[in-house]
């Protein structure tokens, strides 16, 4: 069965086959399977991560609003399932479910997102406070990555730009990429909402985090977008990240 998965997972990397998967109500199914709690809610999480994925992503995006999706993704958000529920790492599992709610946040307008918003300010800003977990988790595992990297000698062999990839390459996968994920969420609905905000503020003070740490880790991002073939998009995604930096 994952096998399977993973070849829609391929398959949606391409623009029409994400507009057949929202035609042949593909939303639906991946919808029913994650409610079901059962072992296929793995797959089906992956795939709804590549079905709303980036532009091309945008009216799978606001079909999965409309068929109640975020009653179904905003529980997994809040608690990561046991592992005997899953086959998914925790890591794994955190990252898909942030990825979907990225990309509901960049592909969602009017009545769709302003009802995906309203999510984070339910429940005495409950979302809000799992954010900041999953952002003090995140950056703790960064920060262990850094200092394994600061630590290693340098290959003469190796030249700067090369060995600059390599390491962005390896904190990527040490946790910064879910980071990313995190702080974007974190920048999107803080300028939407003052209390929001000063929930976030209030949060980081208390554990002594810093806003700043946020600000930069999307400036990281920003410079290190890639534009898969379409600069425009890249152009205008480095424009909107550093505008939520600017407003945060």
């Amino acid at each position: 069965m994952e096998n399977m998965f993973n070849c829609l997972c391929s398959a949606l990397m391409e623009r029409e086959n994400k507009d057949k998967f929202l035609k042949g109500e593909g939303l639906q199914l991946m919808n029913l399977m994650l409610r079901e709690k059962k072992m296929s809610r793995n797959g089906s999480l992956k795939v709804l991560d590549h079905a709303v994925s980036g532009p091309d992503g945008k009216e799978n995006c606001n079909k999965f609003i409309d068929i109640l999706g975020l009653r179904t993704i905003f529980p997994l958000f809040m608690k990561t399932p046991k592992r005997k529920k899953r086959i998914l790492s925790s890591d794994e599992h955190e990252e898909h479910v942030l990825s979907v709610i990225g990309s509901l946040l960049r592909n969602c307008k009017g009545t769709q997102r302003q009802r995906l918003l309203s999510k984070f300010s339910e429940n005495d800003f409950e979302k809000i406070d799992r954010l900041l977990e999953l952002h003090l988790k995140y950056l703790e595992k960064v920060e262990i990555v850094d200092k394994e990297i600061d630590s290693q000698p340098r290959d003469p062999e190796v030249d700067e730009d090369e060995e600059a990839d390599n390491n962005y390459i390896k904190r990527l996968s040490g946790g910064l990429f879910t980071l990313q994920l995190v702080d974007f969420i974190i920048l999107e609905v803080s300028i939407t909402s003052e209390e929001i905000k000063q929930r976030v503020i209030k949060i980081l003070n208390l554990r002594k985090a810093s806003m700043k740490t946020i600000r930069d880790v999307m400036r990281e991002y920003a410079g290190n977008l890639g534009d898969n073939g379409d600069t425009d998009w890249k152009d205008q995604e480095q424009s909107h990240i550093l505008s939520l930096v600017d407003r945060f």
